[in-house]
């Protein structure tokens, strides 16, 4: 559960290749279709939403996800709202996931850049949604497209983009499919100019944090228990 096109592929693309090789079901939400995204001023401004919506479609079939979902929030402006905490919890409801994966509900002091105002939103609604909103069957009943989806109680939320983690995993075999899919995001890829030394750097220091052998990469998380 994500606010834009290529979040997911940055936080946790490594770890989700290795969960869909494990034969694990892996679902995408995108809060918003990235419409205040991309580079190119020359672009129709009413075709980036499309563009990215089909960008974050061939980054999902690169770690073999198949279910992508977009809210269609407008980019730049997502809120916590009782709407979206619905919009999110309906869609728990759908998927019942084991595992829930969402950008921090706080700002990061140290890595501006993960902390976007739509990551902490989306973080913070995705919170609300899995306790209390999607395992209460008497929430939001007055909308019915909610109310007649079972309640679903969600085991456990991976957080990413904190300051500090409880746990690791070792992406190293999967890199090269991290790093397709996020190439896939052809129309925001100049604004890094070099993705292959930002990731190793960044995916390198996390897994000396976690104690791996040198030339090992990690994602990082906190993992909390919501069950």
């Amino acid at each position: 559960m994500v606010a834009h096109p290529d979040d997911i592929d940055f936080m946790a693309a490594g770890s989700i290749a290795g969960w869909t090789d494990a034969g694990i079901t892996v679902s995408y939400c995108i809060v918003t279709n990235g419409d205040a995204g991309g580079f190119d001023a020359t672009v129709d401004r009413s075709a980036i939403a499309g563009i990215r919506q089909a960008e974050q479609r061939a980054a999902a079939q690169a770690v073999g996800v198949k279910d992508v979902r977009f809210l269609g929030w407008p980019d730049g402006r997502v809120e916590v709202s009782l709407d979206l905490r619905r919009a999110i919890a309906a869609v728990i409801r759908d998927v019942r996931p084991q595992r829930v994966l969402t950008p921090a509900p706080l700002r990061n002091l140290v890595r501006t850049p993960a902390s976007h105002p739509d990551h902490i939103a989306v973080g913070e609604a995705t919170m609300c949604a899995v306790y209390p909103d999607a395992r209460n069957p008497f929430a939001f009943v007055e909308h019915t497209d909610f109310a007649s989806l079972d309640p679903w109680t969600v085991s456990e939320v991976w957080v990413s983009a904190l300051e500090q983690a409880n746990h690791y995993v070792d992406v190293t075999d999967t890199y090269d499919r991290k790093i397709a899919a996020l190439r896939s995001h052809v129309s925001q890829s100049p604004g890094v100019s070099d993705l292959d030394a930002l990731l190793r750097g960044w995916l390198g220091s996390q897994a000396q944090q976690a104690g791996l052998p040198e030339g090992r990469l990690a994602e990082a998380f906190w993992v909390i228990d919501t069950a």
